[in-house]
């Protein structure tokens, strides 16, 4: 184990005796504090690169970087609100978006295949209807894929949402520590 690692693992005991758990999580958790490289996971890597060849103007380290924090890579993830698979889409989205990107006939939620070039062909939609909103387009491009783009022509550019706000930055951060 690595002096990082056993600094990490010091501090999460550390933390786990005095703060509790969650801090623990957010610190040791994939782009967490203590872990500035987010790994594209080997059976996704191709897959990404591809879908990101749909988009070209949302990078495919940005593409990976929002998957990474919208599932952590996780093909069966469902969010409190709804959302679902890999790339975090909430059912209504999927129907108007979802495509087979796999040309099997079947338009798969849950399957990365599926879900990887959605989320791509959405950002390049979402693009397209933030286009004109004032503002840094890729920043417009992924607070509109966490907030909708109504949300982003309403406020003409990343809505004063917290969440959403977080969201940006941290694909932002994340994107420039994903190893493909």
């Amino acid at each position: 184990m690595g002096s990082r690692r056993v600094v990490a693992a010091v501090a999460a005991a550390a933390l786990l005796a005095t703060a509790g758990g969650a801090a623990v999580a957010a610190a040791l958790s994939p782009g967490g504090p203590l872990d500035r490289t987010d790994r594209v996971p080997e059976q996704y890597r191709a897959l990404v690169a591809s879908a990101a060849d749909r988009c070209p103007a949302v990078p495919a380290k940005v593409l990976a970087a929002q998957l990474a924090a919208e599932s952590g890579w996780d093909a069966r993830a469902v969010s409190p609100a709804g959302a679902q698979g890999i790339a975090q889409f909430l059912p209504a989205v999927w129907e108007q978006y979802g495509i087979d990107g796999n040309g099997d006939g079947v338009t798969d939620i849950w399957d990365p295949a599926d879900a990887i070039p959605s989320a791509a062909e959405l950002n390049c939609v979402n693009r397209d209807l933030v286009a004109q909103v004032p503002g840094d387009p890729l920043i417009n491009t992924l607070a509109a894929y966490n907030a909708g783009f109504n949300a982003v022509r309403k406020y003409k550019g990343v809505p004063p949402f917290p969440e959403t706000q977080t969201y940006v930055q941290r694909i932002q951060d994340r994107a420039a520590n994903i190893v493909l």
